[in-house]
């Protein structure tokens, strides 16, 4: 693929608004030759002081490392270059705390991350959130990571846990023309838990608008839209939790 096209938007989760604090997550989408598309999307921990930082720097050192690969490879890196990438951040992350005085875990941060070329793709995740995918011969939905939730309720995984739970997937030959990256505040919009499917209603619509543009690159006209649109989800929801998360979504078109 050498064309693609994202829209992205995200806003404060009701806990964040409340209190009156910023995001805590962080989302970067870059492209490199010969048509990769490198997206992540990096959800700070509510619960962590400094997760919104913790998430800035995972989005910006894994999307730079994976964009400098593939420029000089030209290739997709392998999934020990992504645990190499993920192990850098860590550390990063280490001598941050240390110089603050903190913990590592005051950064703590999910991890979504999707690479692809429209034949082949690599995902990187911990935590949850999801990524999705849409194959080209039958427009099918596409689960390529599934949230790793914790062992109770509005629990998850962080890359600064002491043991990180990894997951990459590789998949090769399956030709796509849609991606999505979602955090966990989308996640009950977006997915079916009971059959472990995505929801097709989340994504087509989108993707159908997307189609109908014309704008490569990053379509900031829609990503608005879709920043309005979760706005409204968020004042007409009729209970809102209390510790409701940050929405955020990535969705991309390649074309």
């Amino acid at each position: 693929m050498s064309n693609w096209t994202w829209v992205a938007a995200s806003r404060r989760g009701t806990a964040h608004a409340q209190a009156g604090e910023r995001r805590q997550d962080a989302w970067r989408v870059l492209t490199a030759p010969p048509g990769f598309l490198i997206a992540v999307a990096c959800d700070g921990a509510g619960s962590a002081a400094l997760g919104g930082y913790g998430a800035a720097i995972t989005a910006r050192v894994m999307t730079s490392r994976a964009k400098d690969w593939i420029s000089k490879a030209g290739v997709m890196p392998s999934p020990a270059m992504i645990e190499l990438w993920v192990a850098e951040v860590r550390l990063m992350i280490i001598v941050a705390a240390d110089r603050l005085g903190c913990s590592p875990g005051s950064f703590a941060t999910t991890l979504v991350l999707a690479i692809s070329d429209g034949t082949s793709s690599i995902t990187a995740h911990i935590g949850d959130g999801t990524i999705i995918a849409r194959a080209i011969d039958d427009a099918a939905l596409i689960e390529l990571s599934w949230p790793d939730n914790g062992e109770y309720a509005s629990t998850t995984y962080f890359i600064t846990d002491t043991n990180p739970r990894l997951r990459i997937g590789v998949t090769g030959e399956l030709h796509i023309d849609r991606l999505a990256l979602l955090t966990d505040g989308l996640e009950r919009l977006a997915l079916d838990f009971a059959s472990r499917t995505a929801h097709p209603p989340c994504f087509d619509g989108l993707f159908r608008t997307m189609a109908a543009g014309v704008i490569i690159g990053h379509d900031q006209p829609l990503s608005r839209k879709l920043a309005a649109f979760l706005d409204l989800g968020r004042r007409e929801r009729p209970h809102r939790r209390r510790q409701d998360p940050d929405p955020r979504g990535i969705w991309i078109k390649a074309g």
